[in-house]
């Protein structure tokens, strides 16, 4: 949940200019998404989002370095055309692909600066994603399934 929300707000702040946090909230709101005021400054702050200036006052945007590349949808819409399946085990992940998908999906993990996902490592069909605390590896598993489900387009 927490990835897809992240994931949403940077698909929000890269369409409209949004101003506060109390906004960026209520967007998600009306998105589906369950939120405070208080989840939305934590993932503010690990998405190191900036304020910049414009010409009404100032509104959130991305930090200029390579870790938030992708958007929600760009990394739902690759899952859902390439991972087949998905298991797991203590903290490994592991994640099966078309054959020759494993590093386009895995490259997205890894931009997407995911918190509890150390990093991934991927073959031709296959991805290991190295989870940090243990704990965390079943709900990293459903928000891989939630990707993977498809949608109508």
């Amino acid at each position: 949940m927490k990835l897809r929300r992240q994931l949403c707000i940077i698909d929000i702040i890269s369409q409209k200019e949004v101003g506060t946090q109390e906004e960026l909230c209520e967007t998600l709101k009306n998105q589906g998404f369950d939120v405070t005021q208080a989840t939305v400054s934590r993932d503010i702050k690990e998405l190191k989002l900036i304020k910049v200036a414009d010409k009404d006052g100032y509104h959130y945007a991305l930090p200029d370095t390579p870790g938030v590349k992708g958007s929600y949808e760009r990394m739902k819409r690759v899952i859902e055309d390439s991972v087949l399946g998905l298991d797991y085990s203590e903290n490994l992940i592991v994640i099966k692909t078309l054959p020759g998908s494993a590093h386009a999906v895995a490259s997205l993990i890894d931009s997407a600066e995911w918190p509890t996902i150390i990093g991934t490592v991927a073959g031709d069909d296959t991805i290991l994603a190295v989870v940090k605390p243990k704990e965390a590896a079943p709900g990293i598993l459903e928000e891989f399934e939630q990707l993977m489900l498809k949608s109508n387009r």
